[in-house]
């Protein structure tokens, strides 16, 4: 296909042909007349090469080829709607799109449960995807994988980006509920330093590195940690810290979420790992693209509901 010459408009009758299954309800939808939708769909298999379509009873059913272009044409139509709305025009409660969030999947039990709750509230036809980091550059992200906004720990940031400062994710030690070498311990009692270094661990690291936070906090007081695993989620850190001797670290908002779930018992690590701040990053030129802003502050509310009370007698457990 020559994409130079190819007419974009044919695009939205491919997507109104997989909405509706048949040329008359395509036509009726684009307020088309049958005959050009016909037209349109056969430029459309002339410059693609595909049949794109075959007749089923009364309905057209997508070819392989076209089953594969269906959820990604449709992803692409919808960031050029809400890339070309008027500024300061968006209703959540009509307005169709997707919004790309990269993140751990720290986000995915303490986000998307409570967005997907609100946007099916206040706005069903806008949709969420999360997707990973790009590893090591976490920024990148925004760029390399089209997202519109990164969940984070605070970094400098190109000239480019934004942020929003979030909330601050302390670390805690978890452990199964029973685990032998701390049936002295309360929940919420610091590990003691020799047992703590001791104890096989699981770490959370999507690299695969066996060191993170954790251990250079731990260097600085000349001590080191006996890492003999290591997974890309933290899920799979509370997963492998319920059905074995491990113990892990992980960001203590999630532990206490999941805990329950897990069998899972707190602990305060001994000694003071750091505690990132999370942030909201993204590029600027969509600052003030409604329906971008709109879904930032509306995910912002959520998370800044992750900040930890101080005053609460088991925040650091």
């Amino acid at each position: 296909m020559n994409f130079a010459t190819f007419d974009l408009n044919l695009l939205k009758v491919l997507d109104a042909l997989f909405r509706e299954g048949s040329t008359i309800k395509a036509a009726a939808r684009l307020g088309m007349s049958q005959s050009a939708v016909s037209g349109a769909l056969a430029r459309l298999r002339h410059a693609m090469g595909d049949q794109l379509f075959v007749r089923h009873g009364n309905r057209f059913v997508p070819t392989d080829y076209a089953t594969a272009l269906q959820t990604p044409l449709r992803e692409e139509l919808d960031r050029l709607q809400a890339l070309l709305a008027p500024p300061g025009v968006f209703d959540p409660a009509t307005t169709s799109g997707v919004f790309r969030i990269a993140g751990s999947d720290f986000f995915a039990e303490m986000l998307m449960p409570a967005l997907g709750k609100l946007l099916g509230r206040t706005s069903p036809d806008l949709r969420a995807q999360l997707i990973d980091t790009v590893p090591h550059d976490h920024v990148a992200s925004l760029e390399r994988y089209n997202a519109d906004l990164a969940l984070i720990p605070d970094v400098d940031l190109p000239d480019w980006a934004n942020r929003e400062p979030l909330f601050r994710a302390p670390f805690c030690a978890i452990a199964r509920r029973d685990h032998p070498a701390l049936a002295g311990l309360a929940p919420g009692d610091p590990i003691p330093m020799e047992l703590f270094c001791t104890l096989g661990q699981v770490a959370f690291s999507p690299e695969g590195e066996f060191s993170g936070i954790s251990d250079v906090a731990l260097a600085r007081v000349g001590r080191r940690r006996r890492v003999v695993m290591t997974v890309p989620v933290f899920s799979g850190v509370c997963r492998a810290v319920a059905e074995s001797d491990l113990i892990g670290m992980v960001p203590m908002q999630l532990a206490v979420r999941l805990a329950p779930a897990f069998g899972l018992v707190r602990f305060a690590p001994p000694m003071d790992p750091p505690e990132p701040l999370v942030v909201g990053i993204w590029h600027k030129r969509a600052d003030t693209t409604p329906m971008a802003a709109w879904m930032r502050g509306q995910i912002f509310g959520l998370m800044r509901a992750l900040s930890p009370d101080p005053s609460a007698p088991d925040a650091r457990a």
